[in-house]
């Protein structure tokens, strides 16, 4: 607090006069500055004060600064308090630039970020995704200890240099706050605990269901404007290096328009990337399911019809996609049949664990791990153009029965191009009769010549005919399934499926079987093989 001196005095034969001591207020930073839309030659600064019109971002290649921007001022909820947006413009491609941010009197500690490459550079890079930190009563606590014990100490601990060395950008698939509407959670529950990662990395979040679409959200975040006009910043996409990061909006079902809109603008960003030889892979995120293991009353139409147009993206362009979800506090990996495309639950960063038996779950084919507990997960992003891949991981914070210092409990790598492994040869039944019921198909080993590949998965077909156009039976098995916290594939061996439908005697049947390495390659199918079903 600061004091002016008012003094009056009385006419020139007065012998006194009287001076006044009034208390005066500096404008003060109430949410520390945070980044958006950061690009190789811009980038958005935002923070809020509790007063105060002019914002400004003082910044330059090193501390001492020397330039500086100004921006516009937003009202932010019928108060004195301002959020202020700023953008830098006129940096070079990956470069580190340091800044602070200045309203009136109140100046900010200097910070610093990176801006990102080119994708003619094929730079490697790193991501964090994290969902539904919205607080929760008994571990009000969380979010701060996964941004700051989590995000940040596994940076520090994994990887040499600074943060903005090691990390590109934080996707957000919604729930950031418990009610969007409630203007005191944003600052108190969302940007405080967050504020040492989200000064130095620019944070990409999208709408979940509790964030009531509030006009805080659209006021608090500068996402790109490349989206529908009718729905600005509702859905939107973003390129770092060889990727192209979709933010789409999946509260449609929940009665919030733009369905269509949104549906016909995927269509076409997908068309055209599938036109971009220097994107690689496609990842998208979105806040609810398509299918969810730990709560299937949270699971959306819409989203599959968006997992349904990645999975043809990915099959039409060879090029791999995954969708970020959360909606349902706890992670889960899954991965399409027939498509290189993966589904990632990268919750819970704060919210509530759905516990397992809390809800109804099920059991889907697609999903090798469902964990019900507290994370993030890191992705890494390799661009040598001779062999792009990415890997997924998920670092796990544990859960109220049992606590994890960033443990790694779940990973994934994925290659643009493929390395198929070999098609397998088969074993049983060749050319055979056998009985209508108990019929064990069986193969050879697995093999591929990518070094380190597994075998993860087989699919099995049966049919009347070989054309295969409609399998009677079509087994498709994972090499782990974790589920209720326990493997439900343990030693389940992969080169034979047991037949549980009853056949016709007297029929010929056709099978064939493929399988698929831990990178989410297949092989080609096996040759055809017939047997014919005898009366028992």
């Amino acid at each position: 607090m600061n004091k002016l001196l008012f003094c009056f005095w009385k006419p020139a034969f007065a012998f006194f006069s009287l001076c006044i001591s009034i208390p005066t207020f500096a404008q003060q930073i109430s949410i520390q500055p945070y980044l958006q839309d950061v690009s190789p030659t811009s980038a958005v600064v935002m923070w809020q004060t509790d007063s105060g019109e002019m914002g400004t971002v003082e910044w330059g290649i090193t501390p001492e600064l020397g330039q500086s921007a100004t921006g516009k001022s937003i009202d932010i909820n019928f108060t004195e308090a301002k959020v202020h947006e700023v953008k830098v413009e006129g940096l070079q491609k990956f470069t580190t630039y340091y800044y602070r941010v200045r309203t009136g009197n109140a100046v900010s500690d200097v910070f610093q970020f990176k801006t990102p490459p080119f994708s003619s550079d094929h730079r490697s890079f790193n991501l964090v995704a994290m969902s539904d930190m919205q607080i929760d009563g008994n571990a009000p606590d969380k979010f701060r200890e996964v941004v700051n014990e989590g995000i940040l100490s596994y940076l520090d601990q994994e990887y040499e240099g600074d943060v903005p060395d090691n990390l590109a950008m934080v996707l957000i698939p919604g729930d950031l706050v418990q009610n969007g509407a409630t203007y005191h959670q944003w600052k108190d529950h969302f940007f405080d605990p967050a504020k040492e990662l989200f000064s130095q990395v620019p944070v990409y979040p999208v709408l979940g269901n509790h964030e009531n679409q509030s006009v805080f959200y659209f006021k608090y975040f500068s996402l790109p404007k490349n989206g529908s006009p009718e729905y600005a910043e509702n859905w939107w996409y973003k390129d770092y290096g060889n990727t192209r990061v979709l933010g789409l909006n999946s509260n449609v079902d929940d009665g919030i328009g733009g369905s269509d809109y949104q549906l016909r603008w995927l269509d076409k960003v997908l068309e055209e990337t599938s036109q971009m030889d220097e994107i690689d892979f496609v990842f998208a995120q979105m806040h609810h399911p398509h299918k969810s293991e730990l709560w299937i009353p949270g699971e959306s139409d819409f989203s599959g019809k968006v997992v349904e147009k990645l999975e043809n993206f990915t099959n039409k362009t060879g090029k791999p996609s995954v969708h970020f979800f959360g909606h349902t506090h706890g992670y889960s990996r899954g991965q399409s049949r027939d498509h290189k495309h993966l589904w990632v639950n990268v919750a819970s960063a704060g919210g509530s664990i759905d516990n397992w038996g809390e809800f109804e779950g099920r059991d889907y084919e697609e999903f090798t791990v469902t964990q019900d507990e507290y994370g993030f997960v890191m992705v890494e992003v390799n661009a040598d153009p001779s062999d792009p891949r990415f890997t997924v991981k998920r670092i796990s914070r544990g859960n109220q029965y049992r606590f994890r210092d960033n443990e790694l409990t779940d990973s994934i790598t994925v290659w643009k191009y493929q390395q198929k492994p070999h098609s397998p040869k088969g074993v049983f039944p060749i050319d055979e009769e056998v009985a209508s019921h108990d019929l064990v198909l069986q193969a050879e080993d697995f093999e591929s010549d990518r070094q380190g590949a597994i075998h993860a998965a087989s699919n099995w077909q049966i049919s009347l005919k070989s054309d295969f156009k409609k399998p009677i039976v079509d087994s498709w098995k994972q090499s782990e399934n974790w589920y209720y916290n326990e493997n439900q594939q343990k030693d389940d061996d992969l080169r034979d499926e047991k037949v549980h439908r009853l056949l016709a005697p007297g029929k010929t049947y056709y099978w064939r079987v493929r399988y698929r390495d831990q990178n989410l390659n297949w092989s080609d199918w096996s040759q055809t093989y017939r047997f014919e079903v005898v009366p028992d």
